[in-house]
């Protein structure tokens, strides 16, 4: 630890700082992709695209054109947040019926019948449709080329990318686009992809429609329907991503914001509500305390999560109740101080009717954009449609084959989705673009970044570097029913010694560095100076550069 810098002790290297644009991505090329734009006078939602679309050509490990994509991008001129859903459905023929008649009690992880319309190219278009400068020819060469003339794979992709191989090496075109020389690339080893360098291409050329009309779309529905799935044509074609209201909170003088159901951005809101009373700043960072009340909240949140978070289109929204002050403080009521709670329901609100990429951008008119995408789990169903370079998305998994849940697959129903931007506002500016990767633990590493920066008073840097906290054990998306002992409390290395004794002496069961602990970036902004901050944190490849 240094004497000089006690507060940041944590950070792996500094905060970067820039007067005038920003670009926080969780791979090198893609952060100078984005600020590449940003230099030749594009917005921030045209350097977000430039900076997606290497991701899914660089980390295909946790993006590609095969997934789904959600946004939320600060407006300068009309000073207001825009969220965008740009997540895909189920094929018309997926029922409950289908499902159970083929005898299955889940739908399956990976391969053809875990795939949904994949929504992230329309993402691109609605995105650029409102903020876009450049042409998205522009946008998407960097990208392109990469694909054709190869790249070289990063440490933590190559890792990820060779897992991925062993489980959907026998996927349909799989191993024939992923796995060259029977493997995946090691680290430092040039990888080429000439499919997705041509449709990426053919979508800069002839507009995002091309990948939902004609002979791609074509070809995904003939390789999925080949493998026994249920995606068609008709899916594709009928698709366009949704413009949405963000939903937010007040906590600790900022306004914190998330997108509403079908994503879990609502967790964050309730465990930063349910645990704002007590006094963490006294008790500390890392202490039995802050981990125990942290991991009650989120017990408590992903009750709810279990119970009521669905497509909006087709079942109750809860979003109001979940976050009305009086269920709050029914449901914090629930928290015992001394004792970890062993089984959590979700409970009775007032209704009104995986692996991924995050990445964030900002530029020099004010404007900041908080992306994430995901192919779902790594690198999805693991089906390649032949010659197009990418994977389909195998977020279907995560629908619930449990009658009457808010989350059964229905046709064209949007499943449960884990990924979710975040952003804070401080008096109607923008403050905070942010995100973490991985699955479940996305709303609990938001809450603890948020909690690092707010209440621990650590930097940009230092708030995503620092030690995290997992719990592994609520219930999940698709009709599962809550741990009974309380599941399994995950602690990196790093915490205070004498903390994990004393949660197990609260009930907990706990275990140190098992488990993902997530991905994050960030962009910070002053209003007053104008000055961006931006941070990587270590657990990726990632780079934040500005200019």
């Amino acid at each position: 630890m240094s004497a000089r810098y006690p507060r940041d002790s944590w950070a792996t290297r500094s905060e970067v700082f820039a007067g005038n644009g920003m670009a926080a991505t969780s791979q090198p090329l893609a952060s100078q992709a984005a600020l590449a734009v940003l230099q030749e006078g594009g917005s921030a939602v045209d350097a977000a695209i430039a900076a997606n679309a290497v991701q899914c050509v660089v980390e295909p490990t946790g993006a590609g054109l095969g997934g789904d994509l959600f946004a939320m991008v600060w407006d300068p001129s009309g000073k207001r947040l825009r969220g965008l859903n740009a997540s895909g459905g189920a094929p018309a023929a997926a029922t409950r019926s289908w499902f159970e008649g083929k005898g299955h009690k889940q739908i399956p992880d990976q391969g053809p019948l875990s795939v949904s319309v994949p929504g992230m190219v329309r993402g691109w278009e609605s995105l650029h449709g409102e903020f876009g400068r450049l042409p998205l020819r522009r946008l998407l060469q960097p990208a392109a080329s990469l694909a054709r003339d190869g790249f070289p794979v990063s440490e933590i992709i190559a890792g990820e990318w060779a897992a991925e191989g062993k489980r959907l090496a026998e996927q349909p075109g799989f191993a024939g686009t992923f796995l060259p020389a029977g493997r995946a690339p090691r680290k430092g080893e040039r990888f080429r992809n000439p499919g997705l360098a041509r449709l990426l291409e053919s979508i800069a050329n002839d507009g995002p429609g091309v990948f939902y009309q004609g002979p791609a779309a074509r070809n995904m529905a003939e390789t999925v329907q080949q493998a026994g799935g249920l995606l068609a044509e008709q899916d594709l074609a009928g698709y366009q991503a949704e413009w949405v209201e963000p939903v937010s909170v007040d906590f600790m003088g900022k306004t914190v914001w998330q997108l509403p159901p079908n994503g879990q951005g609502i967790a964050a809101l309730q465990m930063l509500k349910l645990i704002e009373p007590w006094d963490l700043k006294h008790a500390g960072f890392g202490s039995p305390e802050h981990v125990h009340l942290l991991v009650e909240a989120k017990k408590l949140a992903f009750a709810d999560r279990a119970r009521y978070y669905a497509d909006p289109a087709f079942e109750s929204s809860a979003v109001s109740g979940l976050l009305d002050k009086a269920y709050i403080d029914q449901r914090r009521r629930l928290i015992d101080e001394s004792r970890a709670a062993t089984q959590v329901a979700a409970g009775e609100p007032r209704l009104d009717r995986g692996d991924t990429v995050y990445l964030s951008t900002a530029d020099s008119d004010g404007m900041m954009v908080s992306l994430i995408q995901s192919n779902y789990m790594g690198m999805g169903s693991g089906v390649v449609p032949v010659g197009l370079g990418f994977s389909l998305q195998n977020r279907g998994a995560l629908f619930s084959l449990e009658a009457g849940h808010p989350n059964v697959i229905a046709p064209g129903k949007r499943p449960f989705h884990t990924i979710m931007p975040g952003f804070v506002t401080r008096e109607g500016e923008p403050w905070l673009s942010f995100g973490v990767m991985g699955g479940a633990m996305q709303p609990q590493a938001q809450v603890q970044v948020l909690l690092n920066l707010l209440v621990f008073g650590m930097n940009l840097q230092a708030a995503g570097d620092a030690p995290r906290i997992r719990h592994d054990g609520s219930a999940g998306p698709t009709g599962k029913p809550a741990a009974e002992d309380g599941g399994t409390v995950n602690l990196e290395p790093g915490f205070p010694e004498g903390t994990a004794d004393a949660l197990g002496n609260r009930g907990h069961r706990v275990q140190v560095g098992q488990g993902h602990f997530g991905g994050y970036q960030a962009i910070a902004y002053n209003p007053v100076d104008r000055i961006w901050r931006g941070a990587s944190e270590y657990r990726k490849d990632g780079q934040a550069s500005g200019y």
